[in-house]
């Protein structure tokens, strides 16, 4: 007996009226999106809100797993499933191209960031930057007390850390057989419990203390790192703001699915912008550019309902099922998910928890908090992964 599989290979949409539903997503989608962007940007960075610490941490945390789990669930997910659609012809059938874009994408974003901090792309603004991290403030607050220093004794001298932590080395005074200048003797070093562990010349994690690109966060913020961190921020702007266009244009000429997609999408995109915006709120911004932050957020904001407009408009000859548009699709999404990845999995799990000096220094408690939260994000966002 021989089963028979039928596959539907409509190239048109399902646009079936209700115009009215469709124009009021313009506004609320619009809503939340501005609210979850702008919001964490006004609370970091005006004086006229008062948000507790604590909530921005989780807001912060909690926006990082939702950027995680977009990148696997809501971008890798359906780029896979539009590039192997069995209604596919040609050459896009004879490999898994949604993992193969989305890995060059990865190795194309860390050359990026390579390059833009090698040759200062964004200038010389590292030492007049205006940062405001209210998470960080409270990583500060709960930092594990540090042990008091040992008392001074005859022979021994004080040197500082990379971290500005005390290392104590002790070693024969000057003047006696095998004083410092004999290059045999290996001194004892005693740190504080504060300190970072390991060497202070050892680049990697985690003896080192130092971010991915090896730059010392602990008093300063150099020209690498400020490239560094720019190129991220634009890289990730420009993940986000693809997948709300390509989501916006879906909702706009759905059928029977469009009630449960439209409030999912709602949270969707607050979630989403709530990741974005808690990024932008504590990225270290010249003071010139101050306005950079509001911009971005905006953009990611006005792009979906934006997105929902063009579909509305061309609802009459718009054909998502069509192949050309499934590969488009399937393109963008592979590209958006590989920067999304190499942004959550480098920016937002690595950098923030390894190589942060003040979650380094934390309580366990307070890393473990950090965890949970993002942790709920991705979870939260993964659920939303069952409707659209």
């Amino acid at each position: 007996m021989s089963l028979t599989v039928t596959v539907d290979c409509d190239s048109g949409n399902d646009y079936d009226g209700r115009i009215g539903v469709r124009v009021s997503s313009i506004f609320v989608i619009g809503f939340g999106s501005m609210l979850g962007a702008l919001l964490p940007i006004a609370a970091a960075r005006t004086k006229k809100m008062r948000v507790p610490p604590l909530a921005f941490f989780i807001t912060k945390y909690f926006g990082s797993g939702v950027i995680i789990a977009t990148a696997f669930i809501h971008l890798l997910s359906p780029a896979n499933a539009a590039l192997n659609s069995p209604c596919n012809t040609g050459a896009i059938t004879s490999y898994d191209w949604a993992q193969g874009i989305a890995l060059m994408t990865i190795f194309l974003m860390f050359f990026i960031e390579l390059m833009a901090a090698r040759f200062d792309v964004f200038g010389n603004h590292a030492h007049d930057v205006e940062a405001s991290d209210p998470a960080k403030d409270l990583i500060r607050q709960n930092e594990k007390s540090s042990d008091r220093s040992l008392d001074d004794t005859k022979g021994t001298n004080k040197i500082p850390s990379h971290n500005d932590s005390v290392m104590e080395v002790q070693g024969p005074s000057d003047g006696s057989p095998g004083s410092s200048s004999d290059s045999s003797i290996v001194p004892e070093v005693h740190r504080t419990r504060n300190s970072i562990p390991g060497r202070p010349d050892d680049l990697s994690y985690p003896p080192g203390g130092e971010d991915h690109l090896g730059h010392q966060r602990d008093h300063m913020i150099d020209d690498d790192h400020f490239a560094a961190q720019m190129t991220a921020i634009f890289i990730l702007e420009f993940g986000v703001i693809f997948h709300s266009i390509f989501i916006g244009l879906t909702l706009a000429v759905t059928g029977d699915e469009f009630n449960v997609l439209y409030i999912v999408l709602v949270f969707h995109q607050t979630f989403e912008g709530l990741g974005l915006g808690s990024r932008l709120a504590t990225a270290d911004w010249p003071k010139k550019k101050a306005w950079m932050p509001w911009v971005l957020g905006a953009a990611y904001g006005f792009a979906t309902p934006i997105a929902i407009a063009i579909g509305l408009g061309v609802r009459t000859s718009f054909a998502p099922n069509s192949q050309k548009t499934r590969i488009v699709n399937g393109v963008f999404d592979s590209i958006s998910a590989g920067i999304l990845i190499y942004t959550g999995l480098v920016e937002l799990m690595a950098h923030e928890f390894m190589f942060n000096p003040e979650m380094r220094k934390s309580s366990i408690k307070m890393m473990l908090f950090a965890f949970l939260c993002m942790s709920v994000g991705a979870g939260l966002m993964a659920l939303l992964g069952k409707w659209a």
